[in-house]
């Protein structure tokens, strides 16, 4: 399977919603996506995993990284939408202490381009 991202910006926010399954093989597309990803001051980008079958520690490390990235550069994210099984995944490896994810909100993109 792949993976796909497709973004949505509004004022200084940035919505994306992730579709696929994220690992080893599928990894660098969603990394070269994201670090094409412009951070500006008080950009605000919430990226939503609600179609995310699968991720194994390469996507989490991805989204380590571009967390990372985005409180260098005075952004935020902002991970929504996650399954019990990937919030499982964020909670158990520390991580949902470190970055901000919320479960209960989806990005509503239109059909254009997905």
């Amino acid at each position: 399977m792949d993976v796909a991202i497709h973004f949505k910006e509004e004022d200084a926010k940035l919505r994306g919603f992730v579709v696929g399954e994220i690992d080893t093989f599928t990894a660098s597309v969603l990394r070269d996506e994201l670090e094409a990803v412009k951070i500006t001051e008080g950009l605000v980008i919430y990226l939503d995993l609600s179609k995310v079958h699968y991720m194994d520690s390469t996507g989490l490390g991805i989204f380590v990284a571009f967390y990372k990235r985005a409180l260098r550069e005075k952004g935020k994210v902002k991970l929504i939408g996650l399954s019990k099984r990937l919030q499982r995944l964020f909670e158990i490896t520390g991580l949902s202490e470190l970055m901000d994810i919320e479960t209960d909100k989806k990005v509503e993109l239109s059909n254009e381009g997905i």
